[in-house]
């Protein structure tokens, strides 16, 4: 039995809901990246990014290619920037619409 889109959805949703994991697709939605790259960026033990990289990869945000030793991960779709772009833009405008009322309020106290 197919998954309602409104609960696909939300999984996406609660995948995104780790700061970790946002700053990773960040990085990746820019250029592909190994592991290293990743690691210096971000600056959390490997062992952490690791279980991060598996909960993107198990929801098919991103994908894993091994060369030798090394594994470089790459944003799965081109979209994941544009989700990315459109979560920027609603906390700005959010954010405006706080600093509006806060001048209000203190111009009427």
């Amino acid at each position: 039995m197919a998954v309602p889109l409104y609960e696909a959805k939300a999984d996406l949703f609660r995948t995104l809901g780790h700061p970790t994991r946002v700053r990773v697709l960040e990085l990746l939605a820019e250029r592909p990246r190994q592991v290293k790259e990743l690691l210096a960026e971000i600056g959390i033990e490997a062992s952490n990014l690791s279980q991060q990289l598996s909960v993107l990869r198990r929801a098919g945000l991103v994908t894993a290619s091994r060369q030798g030793v090394a594994v470089t991960y790459a944003a799965a779709s081109p979209q994941i920037a544009d989700l990315l772009a459109a979560g920027r833009t609603i906390l700005a405008s959010v954010w405006s619409d706080t600093e509006g009322m806060l001048h209000e309020l203190r111009e009427t106290s």
